[in-house]
Order: C-alpha cells, then structure tokens, then sequence
C-alpha cells in the first residue's frame, strides 16, 4: 500500500473514531498533498509525501518552539500532537553511530579532508541519507568529523 493510501485509511479511521486531532492533522496533511498536486500538476511519489511530511514536522517543531518562548504552552502541545500524529509515515531515524557511520563512509568516497570539501559531502549525504537524517544533523555531524 503507498503511503498516500495508507494516511488516507488512518484519517477515514480517525474520522469513525471520533478522533479530532489525528483527524485535524491529518487533514492538514491531506490539503499539502493536494496544493503540490494542482500546484505542479502531477501525481506525488512516496518520497514526495516523505518530505512534504517532513517539511511539515519541521514547521509544527519551529511553531512549537515559538509558542514555547512566548508562554503559550497549549498551543505549543497542538503542534507537538501533530508531529506525533505525522512520525508514524516518516522511515526510522538513523542512530547517531548510524550517522555518524554512514558519513564516514561518504567522506572516504569523496576523498573530503576539510570544511572546504562540506559541499561535496553534504550533496552526497542529502541524496543517500534523505528521510533517514534531517540536513541539520547531517551537517553537524560533518562538521565534527572533519575538525
């Protein structure tokens, strides 16, 4: 089953349920899905969802985060139910002895020595390790290899 199928399966479930916030989530999911389809006309891959996914934890983490700062603690918890609502669709998350492997390994393929080579590395890791790593965690983890 794809992806697309299978969240459309847990919001039909969440509906019946009665389940209003993994309803909500997962409506708002839904509607990025379809502003990509008619904005670009085309039918979206798994690895689409993927990253509209993440790019949609990664919004709910930074508004959380304001909310956090601006004391307002139960709308910062809305957005963290989303993201618990949207991790079940994204792949595990590398380990950082995972991360940390599997940059090394780019890094001996590229030949990197320095932070001069960082582009080479990053472009390589963001293509083999995408959905299983966010760029930030890869670029830190890069950083520290290479000093």
């Amino acid at each position: 089953m794809q992806l697309r199928e299978q969240i459309n399966q847990d919001l039909k479930e969440a509906m019946k349920a009665k389940d209003a916030k993994k309803r909500d989530a997962l409506r708002l999911l839904t509607s990025a899905f379809k502003q990509i389809e008619v904005d670009e006309r085309r039918e979206l891959s798994d690895e689409d969802v993927i990253k509209i996914i993440q790019n949609q934890v990664k919004r709910r983490e930074e508004a959380a985060k304001q909310y956090k700062d601006a004391d307002r603690l139960d709308l910062m918890q809305i957005e963290l139910d989303e993201i618990a609502c949207y991790m079940p669709y994204l792949p595990a998350q590398l380990s950082d002895e995972e991360l940390k492997a599997a940059l090394q390994n780019i890094i001996s393929q590229t030949g990197a020595t320095s932070l001069k080579d960082m582009g080479k590395i990053m472009g390589a890791a963001s293509k083999e390790l995408a959905g299983k790593a966010d760029g930030k965690r890869i670029n830190e983890c890069v950083k520290a290899l290479l000093q």
